[in-house]
């Protein structure tokens, strides 16, 4: 999907200098992106920052809205649950999918794996659809 006017996006805009530059895909009922992380984005050695894998996690399900219901939608709740160290330099895989929705409130879940399946990190949210000018 294209960016739509986000270009500067931190985590999905290809103009950010500085940014993740993430990609997805969505097949239908869930969307990801796959990316190695750079020791740049390190927290203690050897393992991603948490905030940048809250980052992750949030732009997956942000994704998700934007591209199954060409709207725009805003976290109005994020839980993030780290379960293990999420390791740098290897392929991470990052999932998002919706739970429910009522009216222009929608549930969220979302996923951190490593290569061999192995959930690091996982959140649930709660996202609303909004008009911004």
């Amino acid at each position: 999907m294209a960016n739509s006017g986000n270009d500067y996006c931190f985590a999905c805009g290809e103009k950010n200098p500085i940014g993740l530059h993430l990609t997805f895909e969505f097949d239908g009922d869930k969307i990801f992106t796959k990316k190695i992380m750079p020791k740049e984005y390190q927290g203690f050695e050897g393992a991603l920052h948490g905030g940048i894998i809250s980052t992750l996690l949030d732009e997956a399900m942000g994704n998700y809205l934007s591209t199954k219901y060409q709207q725009k939608a805003v976290t109005g709740r994020l839980e993030v649950r780290f379960k293990l160290p999420t390791p740098l330099e290897q392929e991470l895989k990052i999932s998002a999918w919706e739970e429910n929705r009522r009216k222009n409130i929608i549930s969220m879940r979302s996923a951190v794996e490593t290569p061999d399946g192995t959930i690091t990190a996982e959140a649930t949210a709660k996202f609303a659809f909004v008009e911004l000018s």
